[in-house]
């Protein structure tokens, strides 16, 4: 073959996505997170094929780009409501999501009754995370908040972290005074009824705001990073249609 030059040639490397084919790519990941769709069939639909997608969405998620556009929308929507970049108080909280088998890792959260993982977030009082991780349902709050502290503080934050009952105890008190964090659990409820205590309602609202995303109802991600992402990318699509909203209104005012 190689002397009658017959044989085979491999392909180069193909150009990377530019311009409408790049934003057609950011679309379908946008797609697989709100409409839960698998990414074969979404590149099936956007006409591109799924190793240039997926491994689009694994870089991307490798090199940071998610937490870094999301913290950059975030203080863009605080100076445009006239605070200041970084928040002075933060909430905390956890959401137990159910998982397939397929999941990284699995556990029974035995007050909900769930069998998956649990997603802890730090929000501010607009309800946007300034750290996000997530664990087996059945590791307690106060362990599995640990990292999303430690991330605030690589971050410079330096404040109060309020949070529920869940978050009581002298160990997590101390892993926070370390960090330079005061955890502070405020009761949420009454009487079995919830009672919105300053801006502790906010941590909820953000969770309700994931539950429209399919994707983040039930966990098939393999890598706990890529499930990270995906509550990035839900929280920079939520923020990029109120930055798009207040760009219109002040247009036509």
């Amino acid at each position: 073959m190689a002397k009658d030059g017959s044989r085979p040639q491999r392909p180069g490397p193909k150009p990377p996505l530019a311009g409408a084919a790049l934003r057609k790519a950011v679309m379908a990941i946008w797609c697989v997170c709100f409409c839960g769709m698998q990414w074969r069939a979404v590149g099936l639909l956007c006409e591109i094929p799924f190793n240039t997608l997926y491994g689009l969405f694994a870089r991307w998620t490798r090199l940071g780009l998610w937490r870094r556009l999301l913290k950059r929308l975030r203080r863009t929507w605080r100076r445009a409501c006239g605070d200041s970049p970084e928040p002075s108080v933060v909430v905390i909280d956890s959401r137990s999501c159910r998982a397939a088998p397929s999941c990284f890792e699995r556990g029974v959260d035995g007050g909900k009754k769930v069998r998956g993982v649990k997603i802890q977030i730090a929000v501010e009082k607009y309800g946007i995370p300034l750290a996000i991780d997530v664990a087996p349902a059945n590791r307690h709050d106060t362990k599995a908040i640990v990292p999303v502290l430690r991330e605030l503080a690589d971050g410079g934050f330096q404040g109060p972290a309020l949070g529920d009952l869940g978050y009581r105890g002298k160990r997590l008190a101390d892993a926070g005074q370390a960090l330079g964090i005061t955890v502070e659990a405020i009761a949420r409820g009454r009487d079995g009824q919830f009672v919105p205590a300053g801006i502790c309602w906010a941590v909820e609202r953000s969770f309700a705001w994931l539950s429209r995303y399919r994707r983040l109802n039930t966990i098939f991600e393999r890598s706990k990073a890529h499930l990270i992402a995906f509550v990035a990318i839900a929280f920079i699509s939520i923020l990029a249609r109120r930055l798009k909203r207040l760009v219109v209104e002040e247009c036509s005012a």
